[in-house]
């Protein structure tokens, strides 16, 4: 339990940075580490804690921010990137009257865990702290800002390191830019930060001074864990962040009972569940939100974004998309599946076909090169090599219904609006336009015709 039952608890995220070391037009905090904006894995983080308020400082146009995040948070804009102490001064005619704790925490630490968060605001309270700084100890905190403590082994002092003596440098204890504040203190500190600096911005860092000459009290809490606390700032630590991220999925799911096959070619997204027994080999991406049975085979070479699969389902060297998969289905090579494409049980999807938008039946088949789109296909049919339902007339899409039992020959064209119907056959090469009743055969081609000889008049 974190402090008293009803302190209050809140998050200001500063996430207004452009992040010009990235070299990129997309906002820093948007860049994505396994396939998830960064500023979303923290906020899944904080959630987990118990904070209830979320507040975002975002600068000024920057809708892609406010798009991106889904959860229910506060946003704030900060006009002009005046400094750390600035951001969080935008925040006061929100919280400044509140009585609690307030975290502040960077929007680029997308590995920091509720585990650290709570730890963190459970130090503070225990020691009735007016300021925790989170802090980590590294072999080489070159670049980084040092934590100077004083006999009490409370902090004096944060020196960057351009400013840090060679004691200081010594010093391997360095600040990772995440703070627990009393939230009143906190307010009523930053009304007295200046911007005398090189730089002319407010840093946060500077109540630490204004605090301690209050006889505040002011301490930090030292996390082992140095990746969680590391901060992207350019496409270099953006790339391990992802391989610490992916490393750290990849273990967790190997030990339920997942078999990774080659964890250093399998990319797996935080939000990912996968069953024992199941196989995912290499080169195999699972982003979004998938959910994947037990005793499945998934790969090598196969891109999920938002797919639930069932138990006993092979799927390789295919890409699925926000679609829906029964069990014992075998899926590929080569197959596409995306915008709501529902597969039952007992089916079979073979090389190049594409299902999109469609529901198919149970214990159906499409074993080849075929295209089912805007459809509705019961059990047990068997669509032959090349059919394709026609679902587009330039204008609109039409839908395609083809019921239990029906026969679809090879290289057939279904032009919807058109209903197949049940234990009905489709002749090979047909192109269908009008509805197929019930237990009929459909031919739709026009009759051979042999001309003896013309290969003759044709070769001249």
């Amino acid at each position: 339990m974190i402090g008293s039952v009803n302190m209050k608890i809140n998050a200001i995220i500063l996430a207004a940075g452009r992040g010009t070391r990235m070299k990129s037009k997309l906002y820093k905090v948007l860049h994505p580490v396994l396939g998830k904006p960064m500023i979303n894995h923290l906020i899944d983080h904080i959630k987990e804690t118990e904070i209830k308020r979320k507040i975002i400082v975002i600068a000024k146009n920057s809708d892609q921010v406010k798009e991106a995040v889904k959860e229910n948070v506060e946003f704030v804009v900060q006009e002009e990137q005046l400094g750390t102490g600035h951001a969080v001064m935008m925040v006061e005619p929100l919280l400044k009257d509140e009585e609690g704790i307030t975290l502040v925490i960077c929007g680029d630490t997308p590995l920091i865990s509720s585990d650290t968060i709570n730890r963190l605001i459970n130090f503070h309270s225990e020691n009735h702290a007016d300021i925790t700084v989170l802090s980590t100890m590294l072999e080489d905190p070159t670049n980084y800002g040092r934590i100077i403590r004083d006999n009490n082994n409370s902090v004096l002092k944060i020196v960057e390191h351009k400013d840090a003596n060679e004691e200081e440098k010594q010093v391997r204890e360095i600040n990772t830019a995440t703070y627990c504040f009393d939230n009143k203190k906190l307010f009523k500190s930053l009304k007295k930060i200046r911007n005398q600096n090189s730089q002319n911005e407010f840093y946060l860092t500077d109540i630490i001074e204004i605090i301690k000459n209050e006889d505040g009290k002011v301490y930090a809490y030292i996390t082992d864990n140095n990746d969680e606390v590391m901060g992207i700032n350019d496409k270099i630590s953006l790339s391990l962040a992802n391989s610490i991220l992916k490393r750290t999925i990849n273990d967790k799911m190997m030990r339920n009972g997942v078999t990774i096959v080659d964890p250093n070619n399998t990319y797996i997204s935080a939000d990912t569940l996968i069953g024992k027994d199941t196989i995912i080999y290499p080169g195999t991406i699972l982003y979004g939100e998938n959910v994947i049975g037990e005793d499945c085979k998934i790969g090598p070479n196969t891109e999920f974004l938002n797919v639930k699969v069932g138990n006993n389902v092979n799927v390789k060297h295919s890409v699925l998309a926000n679609s829906v998969i029964g069990n014992n289905t075998n899926v590929g090579p080569f197959a596409h599946f995306r915008n709501n494409a529902v597969i039952g049980n007992n089916v079979r999807i073979g090389n190049f076909v594409e299902i999109k938008n469609s529901q198919f039946g149970d214990s159906s088949n499409a074993a080849h090169l075929s295209y089912i789109g805007d459809s509705e296909v019961g059990s047990k049919v068997n669509m032959g090599c090349g059919t394709i339902t026609v679902n587009y007339d330039g204008n609109k899409k039409s839908k395609t219904i083809i019921k239990d039992n029906a026969f679809v020959g090879c290289n057939s064209n279904l032009i919807a609006p058109v209903t197949i119907g049940e234990n009905a056959y489709v002749a090979a090469g047909s192109t269908i336009n009008k509805d197929v009743p019930k237990g009929a055969l459909a031919i739709a081609r026009q009759k051979q015709e042999n001309k003896d000889g013309y290969s003759k008049k044709l070769r001249k």
